[in-house]
């Protein structure tokens, strides 16, 4: 019994240290960036394979030019990436072919790869065109956080989804965070609240976050994996909850859909530069009022995923 305590005592104090640790960091990095003269944000660039020119990216601060923006941080991903951007295509041209409407951009971020990674992406450009595939090369590796933070600051969709280069949530899933930020708009919005009215309302306007979630597949999990598992992964939980407080169960899975507002409000601000960006994310819509939804998603185990659930 007394082991017990003792260990269960020296896992309590590492969740501490870890929630200290989560908050030290934040509070420095965002120190670093508001007194560092040295810290300038470089104008982001991308490359034309053809013509191999750098071409200035779009800013989040201009209006939408596309429906969608679908961004995608690479950092070694030179084996995973192409099944990821095969099934994302076929997925976007196909709608794209069935609704005339519809408009799309895939924005790869090169999270400073070692391998292959830049190579692969380049070729989905020249097959698809600049103006449906980007890369945006970071030059050396800042962490997961800060590539999809460059990727939502210099794109140009109405909604704007993040997802993972390992393909472990299907893109068709986007649409039911899609329906549900429709459906939130629909049920709020008022155009008698706007002098502008119905002509000038577009869907970026209004700031919404949907968060895809694996919650559902929970009790799966715990019957499946160690012992010492499960406690870190309620560790973090807990650490969740008291660093971001309640409402989202799933901070972790790596698909999230943003409208143009939310992500300009959010991306603008966060500072975490690698995984706990996420749970920056739900801290700052919860700061500045933007609705959070929680949405089940199908997702599959992909060997080297790192995430709790």
């Amino acid at each position: 019994m007394g082991v017990l305590l003792t260990t269960l005592e020296f896992l309590a104090y590492l969740l501490l240290i870890f929630l200290l640790g989560f908050v030290s960091v934040t509070v420095l990095e965002a120190y670093r960036r508001r007194h560092n003269n040295a810290y300038v944000e470089a104008p982001a660039m991308f490359e034309d394979p053809e013509s191999l020119k750098q071409v200035p990216c779009p800013d989040i601060v201009d209006p939408a030019e596309k429906y969608l923006s679908l961004i995608i941080p690479a950092y070694n991903e030179e084996y995973r990436l192409p099944g990821t951007l095969n099934e994302t295509m076929n997925y976007l041209q196909q709608r794209a072919a069935n609704d005339k409407s519809f408009s799309y951009e895939v924005v790869i971020v090169d999270d400073g790869s070692k391998d292959g990674t830049k190579r692969v992406a380049f070729d989905f450009v020249k097959k698809y065109g600049v103006d449906n595939v980007r890369v945006i090369l970071l030059g050396k590796n800042h962490g997961k956080g800060e590539a999809i933070r460059k990727g939502m600051l210099h794109s140009c969709g109405e909604l704007l989804l993040m997802l993972d280069a390992d393909g472990a949530t299907k893109v068709t899933d986007l649409e039911k965070l899609e329906n549900q930020i429709h459906a939130i708009v629909r049920k709020d919005y008022h155009p008698g609240d706007s002098a502008a009215g119905e002509a000038t309302f577009r869907i970026s306007d209004i700031p919404i976050v949907a968060f895809g979630s694996r919650a559902h597949l929970e009790e799966k999990a715990l019957a499946t994996r160690k012992w010492y598992r499960n406690f870190l992964m309620k560790g973090f939980h807990l650490v969740v909850l008291l660093a971001a407080g309640p409402g989202i169960r799933d901070t972790q899975c790596g698909f999230k859909m943003f409208t143009r507002s939310a992500a300009r409000k959010l991306f603008t601000n966060i500072r975490l530069k690698r995984w706990c960006f996420d749970v920056e994310i739900v801290f700052l819509c919860k700061w500045f009022g933007i609705p959070m939804l929680e949405i089940s998603v199908n997702w599959s185990e992909i060997p080297g995923s790192k995430d709790f659930l």
